[in-house]
């Protein structure tokens, strides 16, 4: 499958839905393997684990998390984008390097709220556009990610860089209310579970990468 046809397609969805696309380029290889930290680093000798990857677009992360997939490991990613599902589904059939995993990976396409497993993950992963949604939105959506996360899972999601802060100075009186409600959402979930961010520049545009880990019990 090649890069462009990758970017044809992401660029393409980017121009027809800007709200769930949110990002102006498919993520860098240098933000994927902060995004899948947690999955790379684990012990040779680890147990099988769950991931959980959320909005994965058109699979510029999903390349990172497909290497390092063992047996045993179970893959769920849940895209509300059509025709981001149909061609990550279309690289599970063809590329070789996917295939590999596809009988323990399965593309779900409805909304992160709808999306029901009988076991919670040990790695979730989003690239959702958060800063994108309404407030009330996103609140709902932290409360998912840590529903589908396992005791001592890590959630690692990415934002670009101080783009809040710039827009709330500039914005309109709306628009600073929505995103100063949305930061008082991150912040509390930082505050109590982050364990890590990283300052990801070699990105378009540059990005944070935060990790989150649920308390064990």
């Amino acid at each position: 499958m090649s890069l462009i046809r990758e970017y044809t397609t992401f660029f393409r969805q980017f121009r027809e839905q800007f709200e769930t696309t949110g990002a102006i380029a498919p993520s860098s290889r240098f933000l994927a393997r902060s995004m899948t930290r947690r999955l790379r680093n684990r012990p040779a000798d680890a147990k099988p684990m769950r991931v959980l990857e959320i909005g994965p677009g058109t699979g510029a992360v999903t390349r990172t998390i497909v290497r390092h997939l063992r047996d045993g490991d179970r893959f769920d990613l849940v895209e509300l984008n059509q025709v981001f599902a149909e061609h990550l589904r279309t690289r599970f059939e063809q590329d070789a390097l996917w295939n590999r995993v596809a009988a323990q990976s399965e593309v779900h396409v409805c909304p992160l709220q709808e999306f029901e497993s009988d076991a919670p993950y040990d790695v979730v992963i989003s690239g959702l556009p958060l800063n994108n949604f309404p407030a009330g939105l996103v609140d709902e959506i932290f409360e998912h990610y840590f529903r589908h996360l396992a005791p001592d899972g890590v959630l690692s999601y990415f934002e670009y860089q101080f783009v809040r802060s710039i827009r709330t100075r500039f914005g309109a009186r709306s628009e600073r209310d929505r995103l100063r409600s949305i930061d008082t959402t991150m912040g509390r979930y930082c505050k109590q579970y982050r364990i890590r961010r990283d300052w990801i520049f070699v990105n378009m545009p540059p990005a944070w990468v935060q990790h989150l880990r649920k308390d064990e019990g």
